[in-house]
């Protein structure tokens, strides 16, 4: 793979939250994740853990817990967001087309082929840096799930029931719950990503000096701040 061909890769890893029931093999399901371990971690800890939720008997109540809490915490970000309301009734609209992706998500969590909880095994007193040595291996497992042709989407919305998972999946204390992330393969296209002009998130010599030797190519798709 040469440059071009990984900025297309980039380019195009969205999060996908509408997935085909098909199984992921193993051998593949191996890649993704001895990808994540590829990741550079502080000192080389390297104190990510990774659980596999797919049909065991474990796995299967960890993930109708979650599915639970998953419609539970859109339900309230909905509310408090107005998610259903304003451009929302534009079926066209970017908001409602998020809106709709989202609640799909929610509604057919437990199908969603793998749903795998990335952990954090503490080797410190809390830090503000506390993701900084688990989240390069959660975007290695995204990037390389693109490259097999899979979707994958995080989400933080099993906060609300780590304790239950703790028991459930049998994770020690000291290990934090520090991502869930959801992989399958895409019902739909892998497509263009929007995102806002590069010029107003890179600054140079300091904040809010826009950096005037960078610039979006002629195609590239987007978005407005929210």
């Amino acid at each position: 793979m040469d440059s071009d061909d990984f900025f297309e890769l980039l380019s195009t890893a969205r999060s996908v939250r509408r997935y085909s029931p098909e199984p992921i093999p193993d051998e593949d399901l191996a890649k993704i994740l001895y990808a994540a371990s590829r990741a550079p971690s502080g000192t080389n800890r390297q104190p990510f853990r990774f659980v596999v939720l797919r049909d065991g008997p474990r796995a299967q109540r960890a993930r109708r817990l979650l599915g639970e809490s998953f419609r539970r915490g859109w339900a309230r970000k909905t509310a408090e967001e107005g998610w259903n309301t304003g451009s929302a009734a534009d079926p066209n609209s970017p908001k409602s087309r998020v809106n709709r992706a989202i609640q799909h998500y929610v509604d057919h969590f437990e199908r969603i082929p793998a749903v795998i909880i990335a952990c954090y095994v503490r080797y410190r007193p809390l830090t503000h840096s506390e993701g900084a040595s688990v989240f390069p291996a959660c975007q290695n497992l995204f990037l390389m799930a693109r490259a097999l042709g899979y979707g994958a989407c995080y989400s933080g919305w099993h906060h609300a029931v780590a304790n239950e998972l703790r028991e459930i999946l049998g994770i020690p204390d000291g290990v934090e719950l520090s991502l869930t992330i959801t992989i399958g393969k895409p019902l739909g296209r892998h497509g263009p990503l929007r995102r806002l002009p590069i010029r107003g998130t890179v600054f140079d010599d300091g904040w809010e000096q826009g950096a005037e030797w960078i610039s979006d190519p002629p195609d590239a798709r987007l978005s407005r701040a929210r």
